[in-house]
C-alpha cells in the first residue's frame, strides 16, 4: 500500500492514529447549494444511497472504501473521491483502524449556472489523484470555517468545476438544453415540494414535453424532476428535525405520506436512519 507525508500533501491532510477515533460528525459552513462536512467513520458504516448532488471528497487518514458503479473502491490519504448525482454508492472503513475524510456536496445546478446549458460533466473513475499543487489550489472546498459571501459562492462553484473538468471522462456536450424553461420547471418544484405537482403543469411552465423534460431535465441537473422533488422533502425534513420536531409530524410536514415511507427515502438518500442523523447533528451542534 502506497504510504504518503505530510510534505507530499502540504498540510491538506492530517495523518493521525485512528486507533482511537469514534464515530462522529462535524458540519462546515455552507451556503445555498452548498454543503461541507467533515466525518470520521471506524465502527459504523453508510447503506446504499444516493443524492442529487456532486459530492467531491477528501479523505483526510485511514482507508476508505465504497462501492460504485459495480465496483469496490478504495481511497487512500490525499486521495480525491467524486461522485455523479444519483448514482448508487456506499461507504465504509477499509481497515479496522478507521478513516476520517471532509467532503463537498455541491447542488448541480450551480454547475449548471457555470456551463450555461452544456451537459453536466460526469467522472467515471471517481478517486482522482490530484498532485499536491492542485489540492492546494482546492482547498476551499474543505475548510469548514470559511464563511461563503456571494463572491466566495463562485469562488467555490469555479473550483468545484475545475476538479469536475480535470477528473471528467468524456467531453462536454455542446449546449443543446432549454435551460429557461427547465429552470422554470425546477424553482416551481423547489418552491413547494411538499405538493405533488401536476406533469401537464409541469410542461406548461417549461414548455417541454414530458419526455423532453424529463430527458433535459437530468442532462441539466444530474437527476430526475420526480427525484429532485423528493430531495427537496427531504431538505424540509432535515430542518424540521433539527428544529426540534418529531420526525412523524416532519414527515407530514414534507409531504410525505407518513414517517414510514419518509424513513425509508431518507436512508436512500444518506444513508442512515433520520434517527441516527438527528442524534448525530444535536451532537454536533
Amino acid at each position: 500500500m502506497a504510504k504518503y507525508s505530510a510534505n507530499d500533501l502540504e498540510g491538506l491532510c492530517n495523518l493521525v492514529d485512528l486507533r482511537h477515533t469514534v464515530d462522529r460528525l462535524i458540519p462546515g459552513r455552507g451556503s445555498e447549494g452548498i454543503e461541507r462536512l467533515e466525518l470520521a467513520l471506524k465502527r459504523r458504516s453508510f447503506s446504499l444511497h444516493r443524492h442529487d448532488t456532486y459530492a467531491i471528497g477528501l479523505t483526510l487518514a485511514g482507508v476508505q472504501t465504497f462501492r460504485y458503479r459495480g465496483l469496490r473502491r478504495y481511497s487512500l490519504p490525499g486521495r480525491c473521491h467524486i461522485l455523479h448525482p444519483d448514482e448508487v454508492h456506499d461507504g465504509a472503513p477499509g481497515s479496522e483502524a478507521g478513516f476520517r475524510y471532509r467532503i463537498l456536496y455541491l447542488d448541480p445546478a450551480l454547475v449548471q449556472e457555470a456551463l450555461g446549458g452544456k451537459s453536466l460533466p460526469f467522472v467515471s473513475e471517481p478517486i482522482v489523484a490530484f498532485s499536491a499543487r492542485r489540492l492546494t489550489r482546492f482547498r476551499r472546498l474543505w475548510d469548514l470555517d470559511d464563511e461563503i459571501d456571494e463572491l466566495g459562492r463562485i469562488d467555490v462553484v469555479d473550483l468545484a468545476l475545475e476538479a469536475l473538468m480535470a477528473a471528467c471522462s468524456r467531453p462536454i456536450e455542446p449546449a443543446v438544453l432549454s435551460m429557461e424553461g427547465l429552470n422554470r420547471a425546477r424553482v416551481m418544484i423547489a418552491a413547494d415540494p411538499a405538493k405533488c405537482h401536476r406533469l401537464d403543469a409541469l410542461e406548461r411552465v417549461s414548455q417541454l414535453d414530458r419526455w423532453s423534460l424529463a430527458r433535459q431535465f437530468r442532462a441539466a441537473f444530474g437527476t430526475s424532476p420526480s427525484r429532485y422533488r423528493t430531495m427537496r422533502q427531504l431538505d424540509i425534513v432535515r430542518r424540521l428535525i433539527l428544529d426540534g420536531i418529531p420526525l412523524v409530524e416532519a414527515s407530514l410536514q414534507a409531504g410525505f405520506a407518513d414517517q414510514s415511507h419518509m424513513s425509508r427515502q431518507f436512508k436512500k438518500a444518506f444513508g442512515l436512519a433520520p434517527g441516527y442523523w438527528a442524534t448525530t447533528m444535536m451532537r454536533a451542534r
